[in-house]
């Protein structure tokens, strides 16, 4: 096997592309010029503004005007604003009336009478310095440490006054400057100070983007949506981690991004290895094929030559096997290979649910009408399916209205084992957060809120009431958690075959984390690789709503429902962080999410009592009903 090994690493080490930059969130963002190429003075113009009406874009809001070719104006109404930079979520501008050779310190609080629209808005990322203000209760001294040059270019003094608008103490998305007038503030100026620096530069950003109602077919496939800002009901494109580019449909889409012999380089270049490198390897592995042809010779007689062991394992003694489980738990049902078999219509690949760890679940519907999920489990070896089926005997032994009725099992010629589970009307979870159900809307934050405690409850329940405890091992939106008519959580695709090594804490910190990545889910509706990393990105940020699922209508939603997702987010944020140092388990996560949903519902409802029922009969519903605050749970300082 060692041929094999130094074979396959020198042909991949040499035959690698140029490096790709697949962590490119550490950088600032590439902002390339549009399909035009527009560009006036020094400023290279990006997707979507534009100077030519002609030039692809999504709307007329974002065509320019060049004066000159060196100065760059935005025009909203009847006002122009000099542009004096873009970044990839907002173009900065100047107040009114200011050119390039004209500077005033400050300008009045009507100057600037802008508040937003439907395709741009006051970014939050702006830092603003107010004059002559009669109360300054408002001001922040955490921002006055900021170097924000005067309008000439030098170095400004020290403010009288100044106020972050990522601070929505005294202002929020939508006001305009004249709501420091109560302040009794007679003057303002602007910079925008990018996070992570201290170093401001002169002008007032303003965010744009499109409006939901007109994103259909918005972003190429390589990219994802994500929610404004300050743009009430706004939406941009994203690209995935690791490629570049305006990540819309109509723009110049994604595409790759790498370092290519000391220059940055996009698109199929970086597909193209050097001649060099391929000469070499083709030499290398012309001198190494031999070595490795006779070294597989000798492993392959080596096989020949060892004894053979007849571990066979009958299939009476395996149902022998099983049908004592099944008369201790008097729950289950044998099936026969063929019922299963047409039931899944031979187990195709259309009815496949899920193939993860856990094994292959696949739905079908038996010949009385029924609908089951089906689990296949591979076993190795004698040993593996009698462990499979004490797992079996465990689960059919546990009632409870949030895990997935087992309904039998069969086993099938060899180690293979199948498992059959209810499998309600309403599909799986992942079916209705990415709108696959064929429902004419998604699922709302009141059912998706209920959703997430559901799940916490039973595992919680399922870790800290069972004994051995059943851990899931796997939790997934796809093919393990199915949903009933009321849209109630059924847990379903158990590890049924896991080592002695998998069944303590190691196991419940892949359930604490996988259930933040679940929880990530039910808030942004999607379940893209890389979520996890953006997802932690934009809540250190301060910009939490830019993962919202857009279907939540986030800027819609009351406080208090804002609130709630900002939480949940907190919550998603500590299982991936602390789960695994046991600082955070499924009961914490439980107990905070069971009071959320509670506060959500009427006192006495059917759903608020359901929740109650998770932990009936069971010593964990006293520690699950006492108060968030009786109970430490670690929290995390500051934004995340």
């Amino acid at each position: 096997m060692l041929p094999l090994l130094l074979v396959w690493f020198t042909l991949v080490s040499l035959n690698q592309p140029a490096i790709c930059l697949e962590h490119r969130q550490q950088l600032q963002p590439v902002l390339l010029p549009n399909g035009c190429d527009d560009k006036c003075g020094r400023l290279h113009i990006p997707f979507p503004f534009h100077l030519n009406t002609s030039c692809a874009s999504v709307s007329n809001a974002f065509h320019l005007s060049c004066l000159n070719s060196t100065t760059l104006y935005l025009h909203i109404g009847i006002q122009s604003y000099r542009v004096l930079d873009f970044f990839s979520d907002g173009i900065l501008v100047d107040f009114p009336g200011t050119g390039s050779s004209t500077c005033r310190q400050y300008n009045g609080l009507n100057f600037f009478n802008f508040a937003g629209n439907d395709y741009l808005g006051i970014s939050d990322d702006n830092v603003i310095g107010l004059y002559d203000c009669e109360d300054s209760s408002l001001c922040k001294a955490d921002c006055e440490t900021n170097e924000l040059p005067d309008c000439d270019g030098n170095r400004g003094g020290a403010l009288a006054c100044c106020y972050p608008l990522s601070d929505h103490s005294n202002w929020h998305s939508g006001d305009g400057f004249s709501s420091f007038a109560k302040f009794g503030c007679r003057g303002v100026s602007s910079w925008i100070v990018p996070r992570g620096t201290n170093s401001g530069k002169r002008g007032i950003k303003l965010e744009w983007a499109i409006p939901r109602n007109k994103s259909q077919g918005l972003c190429a496939s390589n990219a994802v949506m994500v929610s404004a800002t300050t743009v009430e009901a706004g939406v941009r494109c994203s690209c995935q981690d690791g490629l570049v580019g305006d990540g819309f449909a109509n723009g110049l889409g994604c595409f790759k991004s790498c370092i290519k012999e000391g220059q940055e380089a996009y698109g199929g270049e970086c597909d193209n290895s050097p001649k060099r490198t391929q000469k070499k390897l083709v030499i290398v592995a012309g001198v190494l094929a031999p070595v490795f042809i006779l070294a597989s010779l000798l492993l392959f007689l080596c096989i020949l030559k060892r004894p053979v062991k007849s571990s066979a394992f009958d299939i009476d003694q395996a149902r022998y096997h099983s049908t004592i489980s099944f008369r201790k738990a008097c729950r289950t049902r044998l099936f026969s290979y063929r019922e299963l078999d047409e039931a899944t219509r031979g187990f195709d690949d259309g009815q496949k649910l899920v193939d993860g760890t856990n094994g292959t679940i696949h739905a079908g519907v038996l010949g009385d009408g029924s609908h089951i999920a089906v689990q296949k489990v591979q076993c190795e070896n004698e040993r593996d399916l009698i462990h499979v089926l004490s797992r079996i005997e465990l689960l059919s032994a546990v009632l409870h209205r949030n895990l997935a009725r087992l309904l039998g099992c069969c086993i099938e010629s060899g180690y293979t084992l199948m498992v059959g589970y209810e499998y309600p009307a309403n599909g799986t979870l992942e079916e209705h957060l990415h709108n696959n159900s064929g429902q004419e809307f998604g699922l709302d934050w009141y059912k998706r809120l209920s959703i997430a405690a559901e799940t916490a409850s039973i595992l919680a329940y399922l870790q800290c009431e069972i004994s051995p405890p059943i851990f899931h091992h796997g939790l997934k939106s796809s093919g393990y958690i199915f949903l009933d008519v009321d849209f109630s959580v059924k847990v379903a695709g158990f590890a049924l075959l896991c080592s002695s090594s998998t069944t303590g804490p190691h196991v419940q910190k892949n359930d604490v984390y996988d259930f933040g990545l679940l929880l990530l889910e039910i808030i942004s509706g999607s379940k893209h690789s890389d979520m996890p990393s953006l997802a932690l990105q934009k809540i250190k940020s301060g910009k939490l709503e830019e993962i919202v699922d857009p279907s939540l209508y986030y800027h819609e939603q009351p406080i208090f429902r804002r609130e709630q997702i900002e939480i949940v987010a907190d919550i998603a944020t500590r299982c991936l962080l602390f789960g695994g140092d046991g600082k955070i388990g499924m009961v914490d996560v439980a107990k905070e999410l069971f009071h959320l949903a509670k506060e959500s519902t009427d006192a006495g409802s059917k759903k608020g009592s359901a929740l109650e029922e998770t932990f009936s009969n069971s010593s964990l519903l006293q520690m699950i009903s006492m108060s968030p605050d009786s109970v430490h749970v670690p929290r995390i300082a500051g934004p995340v």
